[in-house]
């Protein structure tokens, strides 16, 4: 090739064609990213059928995986579960995580994977002294139940049930629901069961109702204007000022009150003068005449010790004192000096406050069982220490409809004005007190429409009664049936007991014909512990 041509030609392509055809790497066309990418799918292909064929064909697991024969009694090892929660299982011996009760053993062993020796083969019939397998059940829900061994939904092995479980565990006087529970005494040690004895004592029904102190309305008195006038001058001037009974009150100054001194002063000189009279009738008659004058006189409240001074001195006096009715407190003043009073007027109201009421609500089902002149005991959250006593005074004829209560009155002493009107106060009631066989309100167990106790019947058995409570109170509870006087009721881990009877009384129903696991339920499987072949 001549000069001219090389010049058009870049110097790295001579190189390239001075150096000769050269091999492409593999893979670096579109060809070799193809056949690159068709390998890999086959070598992934082929391992996915063969991890297929390892679990799902058995002769080709035996081929590539041979199993030596081992003893089973050496591979097996003790499993421990509590008798309370029969789902909890160990490896090795100690407490239950959930009640604290030591762990027992199981009767049988487990092959190493976690399944049991029980359920990884059918259960075969006992020889000897062995224990019997009834049927298998669901470790939480023990209605789920299965004759052969399963897996419930987690993968958890079904608990075997025992003919010695549930042997015995019914009664024909048991409540419907409830079986006998035998735990042993090691067990009611561990699991905190205690006794109490079934005693006759009395009992009552205390009740707490919060009041409000109000004055006795029977000592209650108005100070009431009955003739006009005009307030001349207060000894009373100010509300809540004590005052005794004839203490003055106030002065009043009234024309009809000055006309009516004169009358009677001159009925009073009337009479004097007909003493020599020989007329009987004219006597009679200016007696009469006096006297309706100083009647007048008391019907318009002026005191007798100013008729007297009035009958003494003969002096007409300007203004009339008003004495005070009774002795209190003044809870009202409606009246200064220089007013004008009418007839019917409240002046002042005094109050006597040496006893008081109190007005408390109580519930529908505590209303029924109080009774008028029933004792009661009072405490004021002002004076914790003070303890009074007084009685039911009035119970109202009608409920608040807002509160569906029923007002009931009390009425206590209120010695050094302890109690002022609206205080706060908590009157105590003791209602239904009876005689009967009483236990501890913590034996009883409410399930809503019945009460459950558990009678210790000794050595760790417990039998499930249905009783009929009457008056509860103080931590006790009155027994009406269904337990004697003298024996012995469990008061303490109550609901364990209640837990266990139920489930036994569920294992002792199903255990004539313990039914099959549901379709949705999977069956155990042969297979080997460890590659897939319970699941």
């Amino acid at each position: 090739m001549s000069d001219e041509k090389k010049e058009g030609i870049p110097q790295d392509t001579e190189e390239k064609a001075a150096a000769g055809p050269e091999r492409e790497a593999p893979g670096s066309g579109s060809g070799g990213n193809s056949r690159f990418f068709l390998v890999l799918s086959a070598i992934l292909g082929l391992l996915l059928a063969g991890v297929v064929a390892f679990y799902n064909v058995p002769a080709f697991h035996v081929l590539l995986h041979p199993h030596a024969v081992v003893d089973n009694a050496a591979m097996t090892a003790d499993k421990y579960t509590c008798g309370m929660h029969p789902f909890i299982i160990s490896d090795k011996p100690g407490n239950c995580p959930i009640c604290g009760m030591r762990l027992t053993k199981i009767e049988g062993s487990a092959v190493p994977g976690g399944a049991t020796a029980a359920s990884s083969a059918p259960a075969a019939k006992p020889s000897g002294g062995a224990r019997k397998i009834l049927f298998y059940r669901n470790p939480m829900n023990p209605n789920v139940t299965s004759k052969t061994p399963a897996k419930d939904e987690m993968g958890m092995d079904f608990v075997p049930v025992y003919e010695d479980e549930v042997k015995g565990s019914g009664g024909a006087n048991l409540p419907e629901g409830y079986a006998t529970v035998q735990v042993g005494m090691e067990r009611v040690q561990l699991a905190g069961i205690r006794s109490a004895t079934a005693v006759r004592e009395a009992i009552s029904h205390p009740v707490r109702a919060a009041g409000i102190v109000v004055p006795d309305e029977t000592r209650v008195r108005r100070v009431q204007a009955k003739i006009e006038g005009w307030i001349e001058k207060l000894y009373t001037n100010f509300t809540g000022q004590v005052v005794t009974k004839g203490q003055p009150l106030l002065e009043i100054y009234s024309p009809d009150l000055v006309a009516t001194q004169r009358e009677y002063l001159l009925a009073r000189a009337g009479v004097d003068r007909m003493k020599e009279s020989p007329y009987q009738d004219a006597r009679e008659m200016s007696s009469g005449l006096a006297q309706a004058a100083r009647t007048r006189l008391k019907l318009f409240d002026v005191p007798e010790s100013f008729i007297a001074e009035l009958e003494r001195t003969g002096k007409v006096r300007r203004t009339v004192t008003l004495n005070a009715p009774v002795s209190g407190y003044v809870t009202g003043k409606e009246i200064f000096e220089g007013t004008r009073v009418m007839p019917g007027m409240d002046l002042l109201t005094v109050t006597d406050l040496s006893r008081v009421w109190i007005d408390a609500d109580l519930y529908e089902y505590e209303a029924q069982s109080v009774r008028v002149g029933q004792a009661a005991l009072l405490d004021t959250v002002a004076d914790p220490g003070t303890k009074l006593k007084g009685r039911i005074a009035f119970i109202y004829p009608t409920f608040s409809p807002e509160t569906r209560t029923l007002k009931v009155r009390f009425e206590f002493p209120n010695p050094g004005l302890r109690l002022k009107p609206q205080m706060y106060a908590n009157v105590l009631l003791d209602l239904h007190s009876v005689t009967g066989v009483v236990v501890p309100d913590s034996a009883l167990i409410e399930t809503g429409v019945r009460r459950i106790v558990f009678v210790d019947t000794g050595n760790g058995t417990f039998e499930p009664r249905e009783v009929k409570v009457g008056v509860r109170g103080n931590g006790k509870a009155q027994i009406l049936s269904g337990v004697k006087a003298g024996e012995k009721v469990a008061v303490g881990a109550n609901f364990l007991l209640d837990s266990e009877s139920k489930l036994r009384a569920a294992l002792t129903k199903m255990s004539g014909d313990a039914p099959a696991p549901s379709p949705s339920q999977p069956q155990a499987q042969g297979g080997h512990a460890g590659h897939g072949g319970g699941q």
